[in-house]
C-alpha cells in the first residue's frame, strides 16, 4: 500500500457512504479540514452534518452522534483509535484522515496519513485535500479548496521548518497558483504580517530569525527604516505594510537586514521564507495570505466560534467575517496581556526549560500561543511550559510547551518529552516536536515540571 493508496480508498469510502459526519479539531488546521470536507461532501451530493471537538477524549465522545452516518474523523482520531473502539464502531463506521501518529489497535481502521509514508509536512488539511481531489478531480471548487488546504497546512506550522511548504503541500499551493486562487510568492522576507502589519511592527516582532538590534526594539527599527529612505507611511497617511513596498524598496531592507545580522555573526539562512498570498482577498486583510488568515481561524476556534470560521473559509464575506475580524481582535488583545504577565510574573528557571503556572487568569485555549510570544522575548535556548486550569473541568490541568527550529535542530521533541511525561501520571499528550500540549491530572502536577525537564534534558545530551 502507498500514501495514494489510502487517499484513494478513503475517498471511495466517503463516496459510498449515505451519510457523513465530519468530526474536526478547533484549531486552523481542524476548521480548513472541516471546510474542506464539507464543501467535497456536498459537491458529492452526500448529506453532511459537522461536529468540532476542542480535543477527542473520553469526555468529547459523547458530541459524536450514534446513527448510522460514516464518521470522518480528521485533525483527529489517528492518535484515539481507542476511543472509537470502546465506542463500538466498526471499519465500516470510521474514516480517518490525519496526519498526527497513529495509535496502534485491534481494528483496522481505514486512513489517509502521511506520517507513515515520511510526509511528516502535510497538516490534515492538506490530506483532506488530496482526499477531496480523488473524490472528483474535476471538482468546482478546488482553488478554493486548495487555498483551504494552504491555510490549514501553514496554521499548523508545516511550513516553519523549511521557510516555506515542501513535498505534496507545495504541490497543493501548485494546484491553487493554477486555479488562480494562490500566488506563491518566493525569497520574501521571513516575517508574519505582511499583509496588516506596519513596517516597524512586522520587523519588531520577527523572532526567527532573531534579528539583533531590531527585534523586540520598535525604536531601532524605526531608525533602521529611517536610515534606508523606506517611507512608513502612504501618501494619505495610512501605515504601510509589507505588501505596499516596490521591490527596490523590499531589496534594501532585506541586504540590509542581512548586513546586520552577518554583522553580529547570525545565520541568514531564515532571512527569506515562501509566502502564499490569496490575489482574490482584499489587500490589508487578515485573509489576503496563509498565515494571518490562519490566525483569524484560530482566533475563531480558541474562543469557541471555529463555524464562524468554517463559513469563512466556505466564503462568508459578510456576518461570518465580521465576526471572525472582532475575535481576532480580541483574541490578540488577550495574549497581548497574556504576554506580559508572563514577562511581568518571570518563569521558574530550570536546566534545560521553564514554565509558568497561571492558574484559571487565561483560557486553557490561548495558553500555547502566549507560549510561543513570551519565548521570543526569553531565553530562547529553554522551552517555555505554561500550565493552567481548565474551567470546566477542575480535575484537569492543561499543559502547553513551545520551543523554536533552533532549538528543535538540536534534538528537542516536546511532542515525545509531553507524551512520555503525562502518560506516566495517567494523562496524555501531543502535539508537535516544535509546539506541544497535554493534559494531565490536577492532583499529580506537583513535579511535572521537573519530570519533563529530565526528559528534555536526555534529548539535548
Amino acid at each position: 500500500m502507498t500514501f495514494q493508496d489510502d487517499v484513494r480508498a478513503v475517498a471511495r469510502q466517503i463516496q459510498d457512504a449515505d451519510a457523513v459526519t465530519v468530526i474536526s479539531h478547533i484549531d486552523a488546521d481542524g476548521i480548513t479540514s472541516e471546510a474542506i470536507m464539507m464543501q467535497a461532501c456536498k459537491d458529492a451530493h452526500i448529506p453532511v452534518q459537522s461536529v468540532f471537538v476542542r480535543q477527542l477524549e473520553p469526555m468529547t465522545m459523547k458530541y459524536v452522534p450514534e446513527d448510522s452516518s460514516l464518521k470522518v474523523f480528521i485533525d483527529l482520531g489517528a492518535g484515539q483509535q481507542n476511543l472509537l473502539e470502546e465506542r463500538g464502531m466498526g471499519t465500516e463506521d470510521v474514516a480517518i484522515i490525519d496526519h498526527h501518529v497513529a495509535q496502534n489497535v485491534d481494528t483496522p481502521y481505514l486512513q489517509a496519513n502521511g506520517q507513515p509514508y515520511g510526509y511528516t509536512q502535510l497538516s490534515a488539511a492538506g490530506v483532506g485535500y488530496l482526499v477531496a481531489k480523488e473524490m472528483n478531480p474535476g471538482h468546482p471548487h478546488l482553488g478554493v479548496l486548495a487555498q483551504n488546504a494552504v491555510v490549514g497546512n501553514v496554521g499548523d506550522m508545516m511550513a516553519r521548518e523549511h521557510c516555506g511548504l515542501t513535498g505534496p503541500a507545495r504541490e497543493i499551493a501548485a494546484d491553487g497558483e493554477r486555479a488562480g486562487t494562490i500566488k506563491i510568492v518566493q525569497q520574501e522576507l521571513n516575517c508574519y504580517g505582511i499583509s496588516t502589519r506596519p513596517l516597524r511592527v512586522c520587523l519588531t516582532f520577527s523572532d526567527d530569525p532573531f534579528i539583533p538590534g531590531i527585534s523586540n526594539n520598535e525604536q531601532k527599527a524605526e531608525a533602521f527604516l529611517r536610515k534606508l529612505e523606506i517611507e512608513e507611511r502612504t501618501a494619505g497617511g495610512r501605515q504601510r505594510v509589507w505588501e505596499d513596498l516596490n521591490q527596490d524598496e523590499k531589496s534594501a531592507i532585506i541586504n540590509g537586514l542581512a548586513q546586520q545580522m552577518l554583522a553580529t555573526g547570525q545565520d541568514i539562512s531564515r532571512l527569506l521564507s515562501e509566502h502564499y498570498i490569496f490575489p482574490d482577498e482584499e489587500r490589508g486583510t487578515p485573509l489576503r495570505n496563509a498565515s494571518e488568515y490562519a490566525t483569524m481561524l484560530n482566533a475563531c476556534g480558541r474562543w469557541a466560534k471555529p463555524r464562524v470560521g468554517s463559513a469563512v473559509c466556505a466564503g462568508d464575506r459578510a456576518q461570518a467575517y465580521r465576526e471572525g475580524e472582532e475575535m481576532l481582535r480580541h483574541h490578540k488583545r488577550i495574549i497581548r496581556e497574556m504576554m506580559e504577565y508572563i514577562l511581568d510574573t518571570g518563569t521558574t528557571v530550570l536546566s534545560h526549560m521553564q514554565h509558568i503556572h497561571v492558574g484559571d487568569r487565561f483560557p486553557d485555549t490561548i495558553v500555547g500561543i502566549g507560549a510561543g510570544m513570551a519565548l521570543s522575548k526569553l531565553d530562547y535556548e529553554k522551552p517555555i511550559m505554561i500550565l493552567c486550569y481548565l474551567n470546566d473541568d477542575p480535575e484537569l490541568v492543561k499543559v502547553s510547551m513551545r520551543t523554536n527550529t533552533r532549538m528543535v535542530e538540536r534534538g528537542i521533541d516536546l511532542q515525545a518529552a509531553l507524551i512520555a511525561a503525562s502518560e506516566e501520571i495517567g494523562g496524555g499528550g501531543g502535539g508537535h516536536k516544535i509546539a506541544a500540549g497535554a493534559y494531565i491530572p490536577r492532583n499529580a502536577e506537583e513535579g511535572f515540571a521537573e519530570r519533563v525537564n529530565r526528559i528534555i534534558a536526555e534529548q539535548r545530551s
